[in-house]
């Protein structure tokens, strides 16, 4: 599976007791690349729809907060 890592990090709750390893990006072992997601060592490879989706969602979340123009 060849893949294009764009986060990886172990991500910590804000109250400090719980973490997660997280990492995603793009992989083309099916025959449609799509997006990955890696959680806690299970991953996911999404089908384009469902990939379309959860950026958009993403980046609907980070308009909300302002992280994005």
């Amino acid at each position: 599976m060849a893949t294009t890592m764009f986060f990886e990090e172990t991500v910590k709750c804000q109250g400090g007791k719980e973490e997660m390893d997280i990492e995603f990006g793009r992989s083309s072992y099916f025959p449609e690349d799509s997006i990955y997601l890696n959680v806690d060592g299970k991953t996911i490879i999404m089908d384009r729809a469902t990939a379309k989706r959860f950026v958009e969602a993403a980046v609907g979340v980070g308009h909300y907060f302002g992280f994005v123009d």
